[in-house]
């Protein structure tokens, strides 16, 4: 004799949301790399710095835009926050060996099929160039 089937409903949700409750989310990442960034050899991701304007005290060379989307899996995850989506963009500027992003632009934070709340960032890396 088994549970009816309300209670193995109950149950299988239960477990759902224990193990979503888990997952650390899921991102995807874009780079556009330009001509400039062949032949950079990748930079150590704390390295990189994150600015929201420009960079006027440097000259510096533009290696390509960055984009990157950090989603909430479940109810259960942590909103995405500014400084997740600054780590994505870091780890897709070190690909290119960059020294920064600049111009950084942050989406809003929406609740989509796939994910129960996103956060978007774009931003160009840079590499600064040696004086």
């Amino acid at each position: 004799m088994g549970y009816p089937a309300c209670i193995r409903a109950v149950i299988a949700v239960g477990l759902l949301a224990a193990l979503g409750a888990c997952a650390d989310g899921w991102s995807t990442s874009q780079v556009s790399p330009q001509a400039a960034a062949a032949g950079r050899a990748p930079t150590p991701v704390d390295q990189i710095q994150i600015f929201e304007g420009d960079v006027a005290d440097k000259p510096y060379k533009s290696l390509g835009e960055v984009s990157v989307t950090v989603n909430k899996t479940t109810l259960f995850n942590a909103d995405p926050t500014r400084e997740m989506v600054n780590q994505r963009l870091r780890q897709q500027a070190a690909k290119l060996g960059a020294d920064a992003v600049i111009q950084v632009r942050y989406g809003t934070v929406g609740v989509s099929a796939l994910s129960w709340g996103s956060l978007d960032g774009k931003g160009r890396a840079v590499a600064y160039e040696k004086q």
